[in-house]
């Protein structure tokens, strides 16, 4: 016989006893933890509302959410310029053709208006830079402000005064 000393057990990781996975399968929640969603391919998967799956393609917005998000492009272009326009142009282009066509509008009366602030803003050596920069503001807030309603009445709008950069 041999003189070795018996397999001792292995040491219970430090701040409790947590029994190893089962072979093959997997380890069971936590209790009161959160439970993990189930894999893709369980049948009776949904994911949450807002979560997308990789692959998938963009879903379409409702209608009143197409207007929520026309409107507010509208008014940040207000007050952030171009960025709105911008940014909802790039992220919301494919959810739906009413936010697409107002974000395209905005964004190329925001671009328009840009290029004559930066003309006013050469003007400014002459006294008619201040009242150029004053009169694009005054426009910038009207205009904004009609398509604004237009949008959030579900309705068209075309800026007047714009160059179309974007389609």
């Amino acid at each position: 016989m041999s003189d070795a000393p018996p397999p001792t057990p292995p040491t219970p990781p430090p701040g409790g006893t947590t029994p190893p996975p089962p072979p093959g399968g997997t380890t069971p929640p936590p209790p009161g933890g959160p439970t993990p969603p189930p894999p893709a391919g369980d049948p009776g998967y949904q994911a949450q509302p807002g979560y997308q799956q990789p692959g998938q393609q963009n879903v379409a917005m409702s209608p009143q959410d197409q207007r929520l998000w026309a409107t507010l492009i509208h008014v940040g272009g207000i007050f952030f310029s171009f960025v709105p326009a911008l940014v909802g142009y790039l992220v919301l282009k494919d959810r739906g053709n009413f936010v697409r066509e107002h974000s395209a509008t905005a964004l190329n009366f925001q671009i328009t208006m840009l290029i004559a602030n930066i003309v006013a803003g050469i003007l400014w050596v002459l006294i008619i830079g201040i009242f150029l920069s004053i009169a694009i503001w005054v426009v910038t807030i009207v205009f904004s402000i009609i398509a604004a309603v237009k949008a959030n009445q579900g309705q068209p709008y075309t800026y007047p005064l714009s160059i179309k950069f974007v389609s």
